[in-house]
């Protein structure tokens, strides 16, 4: 069964969709990754010009991306709900209203992955190292354990 994951961070400008294209090049068919984020503030626009370059340097095209902000409909869609730090995972906890909390969880267990934004280049490239690093910690067949 292919799992559909989605990836969660405040904007879907930087962190969310670059995870969304590190994990569809982990596991490839056997995952469908979407990303969202909480605000619409970058809703049809590119990814962070920065991003895009980190994502290049490791082999990853992010320029297709386009900022879409979360649904409810994302949530019941997702075997998985990735959020990238706290704050946002708290935020999901309070739109899903109890039907989905069992699918919410941190992208790296017990640790946040601190939003880049506002930040210099190598503060992105640490930044998409580290999601890079976490592909490792989801398989594509089965749950794995809260964080």
């Amino acid at each position: 069964m292919m799992r559909k994951i989605l990836t969660v961070c405040l904007g879907n400008y930087c962190r969310s969709p670059f995870a969304q294209v590190a994990l569809t090049r982990r596991y490839g068919a056997a995952v469908t990754v979407r990303s969202a984020g909480l605000i619409g503030k970058w809703q049809d626009q590119p990814a962070h010009p920065s991003m895009i370059n980190a994502a290049r340097r490791l082999g990853l095209d992010l320029t297709h991306h386009r900022g879409r902000q979360i649904t409810v409909g994302d949530l019941d869609w997702a075997d998985d709900v990735l959020a990238m730090d706290t704050a946002v995972l708290d935020t999901l906890r309070a739109i899903d209203g109890g039907h989905t909390t069992h699918k919410l969880r941190l992208y790296l267990p017990g640790r946040d992955i601190p939003d880049p934004t506002g930040q210099g280049e190598d503060t992105f490239k640490e930044c998409a190292m580290l999601i890079e690093a976490g592909t490792a910690l989801h398989t594509a067949g089965r749950r794995q354990p809260s964080g």
